[in-house]
């Protein structure tokens, strides 16, 4: 078998885990945060259902305040990830701060929340291959066969880009951001333009300050439930920590990346809302936000609005399906990214299998959890599919990482606070970046995540619902289910690799006094299972 020509790496470019060290600089790790957000992607699949749920014109300023937990949240990464630049973030950090179970459920959260929302975004990518060649009537189909055969191929050629290297997988993303951000200007502009010279469509608004009146028209339900559904469009932003031990001065750059990334998304998210409710309007006819047959997929709907019919509008149009193609590319990307590296973690500490710790010698990737966490998105994206038809458990699956992301970004607020918990008084900086603003982060997700439970608990929250066979033969929401039963099986596998793996839970490989370090049994492999899938005749 002879190689391809890829050169095989110098020990010097070799982590403690074997990933490739030094790869990403402070630019490309901020285009990793920004691209896993996905911004086209999540206000496509998300700014109708805020504008639904709030019932009023406050999406504007929701959005800023749904920015807030997830700065705060940020400083919490950067000094954890100064403390300890490990990719397994929450996974370490929360083992490092109150215990082995507290982190391996950390480390579940990561993967449980990356795990739902995949065969959202091979659904959308799906159809947008066929908008994009004018195929509407498969493309507005999300249960034709077709989207789903290039979403599930679509998935394999993601994975095998994560699998080839963390440096062609980056400079993938600054592509396909760069498509991303300067189309999302152009809609904005455009269609802001429109609305100033009176050419947008009826129903159009005039931009108010009222707008960023969290209390004009307040309702407490409408609030949170907007709220919950924005922290998802910001979600993401993490990523540029998970590839830490592949970037440049590892302590201190993946920190840097996430506090500027989530700066980033706020002036896009910020521009982009204000713009669209503005041509669009609330209305429930036409271009309206609260279109119901609009609310799934609002940017494709204002595309051929605001671009118009001619040929340049046809062009600028289609390029608007290519952006939120592309965006639905890099987080596909970079959903495969942080998962593969928490589970890599999670095997050097012997929470796992050790075979999800393999690294491919000339990729310097890991193999194994690269894979199956491809392997597993079809599985799952399939089932999903075909279990109503096109995705009403999409949809669910999509409204569930409410709580999954809640839930690992407050406990990573949490485990700053706890971990730094004897040096806050040190100075100005450890008391605000340590302490007060990781800990307000942290009770913001919190109460985020319990109204999530209870919000979804009820039915009519929810695409699907399940009557429990038994008395008191309650009806529950499709949502609440995919919640429960995540956080269920993460309890099972938790106490089964506990039995079978006890080294972990004892303390002996990973604890807040040791310093990381990597097992002896962890070793590089060539490929996956020890055969390289890239080698040649």
């Amino acid at each position: 078998m002879a190689d391809l020509a890829i050169p095989v790496p110098s020990t010097s470019d070799v982590g403690e885990k074997g990933l490739k060290g030094g790869a990403l600089g402070l630019i490309s790790s901020v285009v990793v945060g920004v691209a896993s957000t996905a911004p086209a992607y999540s206000l496509a699949a998300t700014l109708g259902f805020v504008v639904i749920a709030i019932n009023g014109l406050q999406a504007p300023i929701i959005t800023v305040l749904a920015f807030i937990p997830m700065l705060f949240t940020s400083y919490a990464y950067k000094e954890m990830n100064y403390a300890d630049p490990d990719c397994g973030t929450t996974f370490t950090w929360a083992t490092r701060a109150f215990g082995p179970k507290t982190g391996w459920m950390g480390g579940w959260g990561i993967v449980a929340a990356d795990l739902l929302v995949m065969a959202s975004l091979a659904q959308v990518a799906g159809q947008y291959v066929f908008l994009l060649f004018n195929a509407k009537g498969i493309g507005s189909n999300p249960a034709s066969g077709w989207v789903l055969l290039v979403g599930v191929i679509w998935i394999v050629v993601m994975t095998a880009i994560c699998y080839i290297g963390i440096e062609i997988s980056a400079n993938l993303q600054k592509a396909l951001l760069g498509i991303e951000l300067t189309m999302l200007l152009v809609l904005s502009v455009v269609a802001l333009v429109k609305v100033g010279n009176g050419t947008a469509p009826a129903g159009h608004l005039a931009p108010s300050l009222s707008w960023f009146n969290p209390f004009d028209h307040f309702s407490a339900t409408g609030f949170m439930a907007g709220f919950t559904l924005m922290l998802f469009i910001y979600w993401g932003w993490d990523t540029a920590v998970s590839v830490n031990e592949e970037t440049k001065d590892s302590q201190t750059t993946p920190g840097r990346a996430a506090v500027v990334s989530t700066l980033i998304l706020l002036a896009t998210y910020a521009l982009i809302v204000l713009a669209t409710q503005s041509y669009a309007g609330i209305g429930t006819k036409g271009t309206g936000l609260e279109n119901a047959a609009n609310r799934s997929d609002v940017l494709s709907v204002l595309g051929s609005s605001v671009f118009g019919t001619s040929t340049f509008g046809s062009v600028l149009t289609h390029a608007l399906f290519l952006m939120v193609l592309s965006s639905a590319a890099a987080s596909t990307q970079t959903t495969i990214l942080p998962t593969a590296r928490t589970t890599l973690s999670m095997a050097v500490f012997k929470a796992v299998p050790g075979s999800f710790g393999r690294i491919h010698k000339r990729f310097l990737t890991p193999t194994v959890s690269t894979v199956v966490m491809g392997g597993v998105s079809i599985v799952l994206y399939v089932a999903m599919n075909y279990l109503t038809s096109g995705g009403a458990v999409i949809g669910d699956s999509v409204s569930a990482l409410g709580t999954m992301i809640a839930f690992y970004y407050g406990l990573t607020g949490f485990s700053c606070v706890w971990y730094y918990r004897k040096t806050l008084n040190e100075s100005a900086r450890s008391l605000w970046l340590r302490g007060i603003l990781p800990l307000a982060g942290g009770l913001i997700l919190l109460g985020c995540m319990i109204y999530n439970f209870w919000h979804y608990w009820m039915p009519v929250n929810s695409y699907t619902t399940w009557l429990m066979p038994f008395s008191p033969h309650w009806q529950i929401g499709g949502v609440f289910i995919l919640d429960a039963g995540a956080v269920f099986l993460g309890v099972v596998l938790m106490f089964v690799f506990k039995a079978v793996q006890p080294a972990y839970f004892k303390g002996e490989v990973l604890n807040r006094d040791t310093p990381t370090r990597v097992p002896e049994d962890i070793g590089t492999a060539v490929g996956l299972f020890g055969i390289d899938p890239f080698d040649k005749e």
